[in-house]
């Protein structure tokens, strides 16, 4: 907002996470209003939450219950490969790679809240602690190579 005295910031709306209808009362108000990008990546830099697509979502928590050996209906399963598989007409080709076994063992954690992240890394550091700790000796356990 402009005032005769300069440039005039004001708060628009307050959230907690930036979705589709934070953006759009955001325009609503905004006399210059911002794209969906900008705000979006401003958000991000000023740490917001970004709540994706719906979409999005559901890939998500699909991937995450596969991960958990959870399995579609073979004909869907089967849909969803086709459609996943066709490249979008108005983009080049992505080449096609294979995916690492990190990549899939990760899919577990895709869409988990940070809250069951800490608890998870907080059992793992736990048990690192309870880990005995074996001190070496200070001798080789296998014999001296010798040069000739």
């Amino acid at each position: 907002m402009s005032t005769p005295n300069g440039p005039r910031s004001r708060t628009l709306v307050s959230f907690r996470e930036l979705t589709a209808e934070t953006i759009a009362r955001v325009r609503d108000k905004s006399e210059k209003p911002p794209t969906p990008e900008e705000l979006t990546r401003l958000a991000l830099r000023a740490g917001a939450a970004v709540r994706g697509s719906e979409l999005d979502s559901a890939a998500s928590e699909t991937l995450r219950r596969l991960a958990g050996g959870e399995q579609p209906d073979p004909k869907l399963r089967s849909l969803l490969i086709d459609a996943l598989s066709q490249e979008p007409e108005d983009k080049q080709a992505v080449s096609k790679t294979m995916i690492s076994d990190a990549a899939r063992a990760a899919t577990q954690w895709i869409g988990v809240s940070s809250e069951e992240r800490a608890d998870a890394l907080r059992e793992l550091l736990e048990l690192a602690d309870a880990l005995p700790i074996r001190l070496r000796s200070h001798e080789i356990g296998f014999p001296r190579l010798r040069s000739i």
